[in-house]
């Protein structure tokens, strides 16, 4: 089984910033693409952003400029920071993780594992 631990949501002011992490675990040798989506009350989940094992990163536009994410490939950990919060920022926020190898031989790679999520709200 991979777990994914999130931590770091909360109430933050409009502005403000909170930054997300996301750590994987379980007999994992490497994770090809790790990411954050959302959901807001009442919207469907979306991406919010993603990044793969070599660094390249894919952002929803709007958070684009004011939204980073980030991996540390040892400690299987990502993370994002989130800055200039707005009120439609507000949404509980999954972490995913993709194309997962595990340690061992004759091991398929999993796909598609999320965490439990964590809310972001983002009001005066």
């Amino acid at each position: 089984q991979v777990q994914l631990v999130e931590s770091g949501g909360g109430l933050v002011q409009p502005g403000g910033s909170l930054r997300l992490s996301c750590a994987a675990s379980g007999t994992i040798f490497s994770i090809d693409t790790m990411g954050w989506y959302r959901q807001a009350l009442g919207k469907e989940r979306t991406l919010v952003a993603t990044i793969t094992i070599g660094g390249s990163t894919n952002y929803l536009d709007s958070v684009k400029g004011r939204f980073t994410i980030s991996r540390d490939n040892a400690k299987k950990t990502v993370y994002l920071q989130m800055n200039s919060l707005k009120p439609e920022d507000t949404a509980v926020y999954y972490c995913n993780a993709d194309r997962v190898h595990y340690l061992g031989v004759g091991i398929r790679s999993g796909n598609d594992f999320w965490g439990r999520g964590t809310q972001v709200t983002v009001s005066s």
